[in-house]
């Protein structure tokens, strides 16, 4: 188990399984140098749902460690959030419905938490769909898997869809258990969203693909199981049936990404759009960063541009 000794210097902590493994080690560095902050990055490892307890020590040494400042949480969102809400003075909206943190802050004496997957995904997904597309087409959405990450992207399109009509006309969610299907139905259900949903329970691969096979050109198709990083193999068969014109987004950047390899396979037969997880790797830690060391950290143009090649250049 971690031991917890206090900061020397300024510190955001990594709370995930295999941190050491993330290229953050390698970026965040640049990135401090960057914004001109003299600050490190730790990671924290924890067996995903390890015990409360673990959890709790972990929050509480942040919250009264002067020089620790926050954290980023990964695999450990629910968990962590539910064994230490009670340390929390502040509970950001997203928090509060998904009971999950992704952030760890301080503002003043006060340790505050933040669930951003809602913000950082649609971030992503702006990033490489062109303005437009969803309005002017029929492309539906099929988000493979029932999890947080699944979770967060349907909140930021039931948002968008209150002021825009540049939103999937029809969105699909997979699974391989029925209870996280029930659950994501029940939290749509919460906020009279406008958008258009359908939940398929899918126990295997072969299911999946005969739902995808029903997609109309030109849909997105994304990988939101964890399949290929934090699991082996993917949510399709060998012969997936992408749609023709199609997008298809890998949430993950590292691993064997056998999905996205899948894609690759067909992509010059389907004329597919394919993306990985750097984008979302790049919103996702950005936004935290800019929580904990309260930053205002821009999310397009050229300042952003170098912000993007910074990380790009610190990988290779």
């Amino acid at each position: 188990m971690p031991v917890y000794t206090p900061a020397e210097k300024p510190t955001m902590y990594f709370i995930g399984v295999t941190t050491t493994k993330s290229s953050i080690m390698k970026v965040f560095p640049r990135w401090m140098e960057h914004f001109g902050i003299d600050a490190q990055l730790k990671g924290i490892d924890f067996v995903p749902h390890s015990e409360s307890s673990e959890y709790r020590k972990a929050v509480s040494f942040i919250k009264h460690d002067p020089l620790s400042l926050g954290a980023l949480v990964t695999t450990h969102k629910l968990d962590c959030f539910r064994a230490s809400k009670d340390l929390f003075e502040g509970v950001g909206p997203y928090a509060q419905l998904l009971q999950e943190a992704s952030s760890i802050s301080k503002r003043g004496t006060e340790l505050w938490a933040h669930a951003k997957d809602p913000i950082t995904s649609g971030l992503a997904l702006e990033y490489f769909m062109k303005e437009g597309y969803f309005a002017q087409s029929d492309a539906q959405m099929l988000l493979l898997g029932a999890g947080g990450s699944s979770l967060a992207l349907s909140l930021y399109l039931i948002n968008k869809s209150r002021q825009s009509s540049d939103v999937p006309k029809h969105i699909i969610i997979t699974n391989r258990s029925e209870q996280r299907l029930k659950e994501m139905q029940e939290i749509h259900a919460q906020l009279e969203c406008p958008l258009s949903f359908s939940y398929e329970l899918c126990p295997t691969p072969k299911d999946n693909d005969e739902v995808m096979a029903r997609l109309p050109a030109g849909s997105v198709v994304i990988n939101a199981t964890g399949l290929g990083k934090d699991g082996p193999g993917s949510p399709l068969p060998p012969d997936a049936r992408f749609p023709q014109d199609g997008y298809v987004w890998e949430f993950n950047y590292r691993g064997e990404l056998e999905f996205l390899q899948q894609a690759k396979a067909a992509q010059q037969e389907k004329n597919l759009t394919i993306v990985d997880g750097w984008q979302y790797f790049i919103y996702g830690w950005t936004q935290v960063i800019a929580e904990v060391f309260h930053l205002d950290i821009p999310t397009t143009g050229p300042d952003f541009d170098v912000i993007c090649d910074i990380a790009l250049q610190a990988t290779r």
